[in-house]
C-alpha cells in the first residue's frame, strides 16, 4: 500500500502553487486571490480545481503524490493552478476547462497541456462506485450511482444502445 504525502511534502506542493499564482500574476499584470490547498482528494484523479458558490479551491490526492510525487510536483500542480487562473481572469462560462486559454497558459508555465496521466496506480485506494440494475427489452446493465442518480432526480434517461429501450431501473 502506497503511503500519502506528509507535511513536509505538502508544504512543497503548497509552494509550488505559490510560484505558479506568482508567475500567473506576471503574465496577466494583476494580482490572483489565494485559494486553499487541500490533499483530501480520492480515487484516480492526482488533483482538482473545484468550485462550488463563491468558494474554490484546489484539492491533490495524497497518495498519488506519494507513488510520483516528483511527476505531479511538475505536472498536476500547473494544471490545477491553470485551472484556477483561467476561472478567475476569464469567468466560468466563457472558456473551455482544457480549451485555448488554459492551454496558453500552460505553456507559458511551460508545462505539458496533457490532460491525463497514463501511470500505474497499484497501491492507491480507489473510490468504487456501486452499480445498480436496469434493463431495456433485450439485456441488463450496470449503471454507476452516478448515472442511477441522474435517472432518479429525472436529469437523465439512458437508452440501449442495441435496442433503442429506455433503460429500466431492476432491484
Amino acid at each position: 500500500m502506497v503511503e500519502p504525502i506528509g507535511d513536509l511534502q505538502q508544504r512543497q506542493v503548497a509552494q509550488m502553487n505559490e510560484h505558479f499564482i506568482c508567475q500567473a500574476e506576471s503574465i496577466f499584470g494583476r494580482k490572483f486571490d489565494r485559494v486553499p490547498v487541500l490533499f483530501d482528494l480520492r480515487g484516480r484523479a492526482a488533483g482538482m480545481f473545484k468550485v462550488v458558490g463563491r468558494r474554490r479551491c484546489i484539492r491533490y490526492n495524497p497518495w498519488i503524490f506519494g507513488k510520483y510525487f516528483d511527476e505531479n510536483l511538475r505536472d498536476t500542480v500547473p494544471h490545477e493552478v491553470a485551472h484556477f487562473i483561467v476561472h478567475e481572469a476569464y469567468g466560468r462560462r466563457s472558456v473551455k476547462p482544457h480549451g485555448q486559454q488554459w492551454q496558453a497558459l500552460m505553456a507559458r508555465f511551460g508545462a505539458d497541456a496533457g490532460v491525463t496521466f497514463n501511470l500505474d496506480l497499484a497501491g492507491i485506494p480507489q473510490r468504487r462506485q456501486k452499480n445498480h440494475p436496469y434493463h431495456c427489452g433485450c439485456r441488463g446493465y450496470e449503471v454507476s450511482t452516478t448515472r442511477h442518480n441522474r435517472i432518479l432526480r429525472g436529469a437523465a434517461r439512458y437508452h440501449c444502445r442495441y435496442c433503442d429501450g429506455q433503460l429500466i431501473y431492476a432491484p
